[in-house]
């Protein structure tokens, strides 16, 4: 984890300085204006590109809130964080078990995924409010083979008041309140936790 987590420190390193004097809430919104009808598909997109270089999601799902309002933004928004989420995990899983055991070590890989079977959906549902974490741990859960159905329940419950939650910010025009932080921490591990009971039920 820590190696996958050094690898998006370092295209930030490379790259966040410059992308956060460029990118604002206010600019990327007027980016979106005039993209007119294709600024969902575009947002989606920043979204997916935020595995590769570091896109501020947060922003992109502010602006998104600003240009189409709370619910058509949140739910562009969330389509967007779980396709992100997703791709994270297939790029894990793109690579097999064989090359998992021999990287990690067959008695790690086997810890880590004994903790992603136990507790690796609340990691998941909680981590999409904070930064570089939602990367590695989507990659993390497909590495270490999280049933998918699992892994999209957890990503889910992170997504969707992460992707309402910013895009409120944003449709409202408020920087983000203390409080925010503190519901789009709570919010994924309470719905996780409805969503754990509903399936031993």
């Amino acid at each position: 984890m820590i190696g996958i987590a050094a690898l998006f420190l370092l295209s930030w390193g490379l790259f966040g300085e410059g992308l956060e004097e460029v990118w604002n809430v206010e600019k990327l919104a007027g980016y979106f204006e005039q993209a007119k009808s294709w600024a969902w598909l575009l947002g989606i997109l920043l979204l997916l590109v935020d595995l590769l270089l570091p896109i501020p999601g947060t922003i992109v799902m502010s602006a998104l809130g600003v240009v189409y309002g709370f619910w058509i933004g949140g739910l562009i928004a969330t389509i967007g964080s779980m396709l992100a989420g997703i791709l994270g995990y297939g790029v894990g899983r793109f690579f097999d078990e064989k090359f998992a055991k021999r990287w990690l070590g067959e008695k790690d890989f086997e810890k880590g995924r004994s903790l992603f079977d136990k507790s690796g959906a609340w990691v998941v549902a909680v981590s999409r409010a904070l930064p570089i974490l939602p990367e590695v741990l989507a990659c993390m859960a497909g590495l270490l083979r999280m049933p998918f159905g699992k892994f999209v329940i957890a990503l889910a419950c992170g997504s969707i008041p992460m992707g309402f939650l910013f895009a409120w910010i944003g449709a409202i025009g408020r920087d983000q309140p203390a409080w925010g932080l503190a519901f789009s921490l709570g919010v994924p591990a309470v719905l996780w936790g409805a969503a754990a009971l509903m399936r031993r039920r």
